[in-house]
């Protein structure tokens, strides 16, 4: 390929990897500088609406990105979201209400829409497939970094500078990128005659994903009319975009895609382990905090040898993809969730930090192998020209994955700990939530910090109870991928 030849290939990867820690990192530094936000522009009722706005545009605009790159070429396609997600940022520092910064946050996540999936695409062009899984785990550690790094550099912008900078960073960062990809990036021109936009089809998947990823975001509501009747439309317009689909001579996502078994069963695998992804990320710290009484900060850092271990994760796959078929592989990497989550279910309201860094680190080797043999063997398994949409299609069942379960773990922790306020008329909801934060929890009445915290540890063992169940799935659809069929001996 000629872009193999011409680009810089270690500048292009420096490139890549900072838009994905950009992008990564937009998530938990805007959390940390929240509650500065909300002071300053009092809106604490549209809060929710800050972040999931911004995941619901990503989701929604990430298989057009995909599309349009296999049309127009990756570079373009991937300045344009830069452009987008800067102007974006810009507005979301410039905001003077909640509304307007909602707004923004279209844009930004509109623009984040290109930057995930075309990041994985790029590095599928670049690389032989042999190297491509080493570089994806590198890139994706920018998501472990980010973690790490995002509630410290939040903090310190808030305290040192304003919450406005939280968002006016990406600036300079993002510029920077832009002149990289721009000048070191080089790909084969594409035939522009041959463009066509399936106009109908992107509408009607629009309206497939919206409403869905909108009945997620209101799962856990209370009001079960309003998911229930987004997940009607939803299901309309599935119907509707298939039918779409097959009259067009260019859609916006080939149909013929979903007739490979392995491209199916490996994305709905990327799902299934991205569900437990979250459900593992996010309340493991909630367990630091909430049960053992640790820091913030040292509650993130319990999650950490995860991301670090997921290199190492990614490394095996790219030598196993060499020697095995990807179902075999999944095998491995379930395993090695299992202990994970085996170790979870076993542990105690004692049980000490070092238990959960541990099971951590499994468990990030189960995460570097899956993510990454399946990303790889979707790119690998459809014909090249639909490389981009491919890939961005594994990055929106992900992300559905993640939307979905926390909506499901969000339900099973409250409904847990209303059962277990019920239990005591000492106890309130109210009371359970401030136990989460070691700041709070030190106003809660000493006597009742035993009982509290084995009301939260019910909850979050049940979570993990959940969380077993998508692994016993997974289990069982990788048993249907029948072909042990080396993806490397068919490039």
């Amino acid at each position: 390929m000629a872009q193999k030849n011409q680009s810089n290939v270690v500048i292009v990867t420096i490139a890549v990897f900072i838009a994905t820690f950009m992008t990564a990192i937009e998530g938990t530094i805007v959390s940390t500088a929240m509650p500065t936000i909300i002071g300053s522009l009092h809106g604490v009722s549209l809060m929710n609406w800050v972040f999931s706005i911004y995941l619901l545009m990503t989701a929604v605009a990430t298989p057009i990105y995909g599309k349009l790159s296999d049309i127009v070429g990756r570079k373009p396609i991937l300045l344009i979201g830069l452009v987008i997600f800067v102007i974006g940022s810009t507005l979301c520092a410039m905001s003077n209400s909640m509304l307007t910064l909602i707004l923004a946050r279209v844009i930004q996540g509109i623009g984040s829409g290109a930057i995930q999936p075309l990041t994985f695409t790029i590095i599928a062009d670049i690389y032989p497939l042999e190297k491509r899984a080493r570089i994806l785990g590198l890139n994706g550690s920018a998501w472990g970094i980010a973690a790490v790094i995002a509630p410290l550099l939040g903090g310190f912008i808030v305290e040192k500078l304003s919450w406005h900078w939280v968002f006016l960073i990406n600036l300079p960062v993002g510029l920077i990128t832009m002149g990289l990809i721009w000048f070191f990036f080089k790909e084969e021109k594409r035939e522009h005659e041959k463009l066509r936009i399936d106009y109908m089809g992107t509408i009607m998947l629009i309206l497939v994903l919206l409403p869905l990823m909108l009945a997620l975001q209101n799962i856990g509501t209370g009001n079960l009319i309003l998911p229930l009747g987004l997940v009607v439309v939803s299901i309309i317009s599935v119907f509707a975009f298939i039918h779409i689909e097959k009259r067009v001579n260019d859609p916006i996502l080939p149909l013929g895609l979903f007739k490979n078994k392995t491209f199916v069963i490996q994305n709905i695998l990327a799902l299934l382990v991205s569900g437990f992804l979250i459900g593992f990320e996010a309340y493991i710290p909630t367990w630091m905090q909430g049960i053992l009484g640790l820091s913030p900060s040292m509650g993130g850092f319990a999650v950490t040898p995860s991301s670090i271990v997921w290199i190492f994760g990614s490394f095996w796959a790219g030598s196993l993809i060499k020697k095995m078929a990807p179902n075999r592989i999944i095998y491995i990497s379930l395993f090695f969730l299992a202990i994970a989550n085996g170790l979870l279910l076993l542990a105690n309201p004692t049980s000490p930090f070092w238990y959960f860094c541990m099971l951590a680190g499994i468990a990030g080797l189960g995460f570097g192998l899956t993510i990454t043999t399946t990303t790889v063997t979707s790119q690998t398994v459809v014909a090249p020209e639909n490389v981009g949409v491919a890939t961005s299609f594994n990055t929106l069942l992900r992300t559905i994955g993640q939307s979905m379960m926390v909506s499901v773990y969000g339900i099973v922790l409250n409904t847990a700990l209303a059962k277990g306020a019920a239990s005591d008329s000492r106890i309130t909801v109210d009371m359970m939530n401030k136990l989460i934060d070691p700041q709070t929890a030190n106003s809660l009445p000493q006597q009742l910090l035993p009982k509290m915290r084995q009301i939260l540890f019910s909850g979050l063992h049940n979570i993990y109870v959940a969380t077993l169940v998508l692994l016993i799935l997974g289990l069982f659809l990788n048993a249907f991928e029948l072909k042990n069929r080396k993806i490397l001996g068919s490039e």
